[in-house]
């Protein structure tokens, strides 16, 4: 009898590891239901005062859109927008004067795609979600994203305007690389939605640092540092110095510390100390974070002193600025 008593304690022991081994936490699973169940979108945020472009993604979700078509439509207003040096067409060429553009999408589903290297596209969000969904892959590059994209209905421009064209004649003429926090130092617009049906999706889309080195790539298409989503959690997305983000793979840790019970405010400023903690020449750059649980709770934390998200709510749009960590 004994024997069998300890068979069947040490049986039910291990399927409590094999349980637990398989990541079912029935505490954590209840607390998931609950957020899920109080979701109060829809809800848009996005990185900078992109006032424009959060309404309309914030609007798009008033009428009933999914949070992926709301984020895109969000995002597109500023690849469009030639006066935005940092983001789509009219953006800041890199040391050989092309101007190239990244962006990523991700899906409720935890679909994904990417594009990187686009000379000569101008809507590289909406190129992403087509490779995300017509495509077994989730990046393309270069010549290839764009045949693809060609291939698929996109048109073929001119990135380079007459105002980047003057500046970067400009610059030439001394060739200094020396970014200007907040203003230069920051190149992407993140958004992260969250829809009617509780779902969330986020887009990401850049033109990169201004006079890069020709054939960088920064954080901002790369799944896990510019832009992580998980629909049972929620999401994240990034602006700042692409280098240090991607060191930290930020927006994924920040929905991993959301996971774990964070505030989406706890999790961007853990995000950032990470950043802190290892970088160097910490004043010289600037790195923010952005963040939406399932509950439609939003946080933000960056580096430096000047970073603002906007946010959507009950048709709403307010510019909200971020709590920092190098305060003098």
């Amino acid at each position: 009898m004994k024997r069998r008593k300890f068979i069947r304690s040490t049986g039910q022991v291990g399927l409590g590891l094999a349980v637990a081994s398989c990541g079912v936490n029935p505490d954590r699973e209840q607390k998931a239901s609950a957020i899920r169940a109080s979701s109060n979108g829809p809800v848009s945020i996005c990185t900078w005062e992109f006032a424009n472009a959060n309404q309309v993604s914030g609007n798009a979700l008033e009428k009933g859109k999914s949070a992926l078509d709301a984020a895109i439509e969000g995002v597109s207003i500023e690849e469009a927008d030639i006066k935005n040096t940092t983001v789509g067409k009219g953006g800041t060429p890199d040391r050989e004067g092309r101007v190239t553009l990244d962006a990523c999408v991700m899906a409720p589903d935890g679909n994904a795609g990417s594009v990187v290297y686009v000379q000569n596209i101008t809507h590289v969000a909406s190129l992403a979600r087509m490779v995300m969904e017509k495509t077994p892959h989730v990046m393309l590059a270069g010549n290839g994203a764009e045949e693809f994209g060609y291939q698929n209905g996109f048109e073929k421009e001119n990135l380079l305007t007459e105002d980047s064209k003057s500046a970067y004649k400009e610059w030439l003429k001394e060739k200094d690389y020396s970014p200007i926090i907040n203003i230069e130092n920051h190149d992407t617009i993140g958004m992260l939605t969250l829809d009617k049906n509780g779902d969330i999706a986020g887009a990401c889309t850049t033109s990169g640092l201004g006079y890069k080195m020709a054939g960088r790539v920064g954080d901002s298409p790369i799944i896990g540092s510019g832009l992580y989503i998980d629909n049972e959690v929620g999401g994240a997305t990034s602006t700042g110095l692409g280098e240090e983000i991607m060191k930290q793979v930020g927006s994924f840790l920040i929905v991993e510390l959301m996971r774990n019970g964070m505030s989406p405010s706890e999790a961007c400023k853990e995000a950032v100390m990470r950043t802190v903690k290892k970088a160097k020449n910490i004043e010289d750059f600037q790195i923010g974070y952005i963040a939406i649980n399932k509950a439609g709770e939003t946080g933000s934390f960056c580096l430096q002193k000047g970073f603002v998200r906007m946010e959507f709510r009950e048709g709403e749009n307010k510019r909200i600025e971020s709590d920092y960590h190098l305060k003098s």
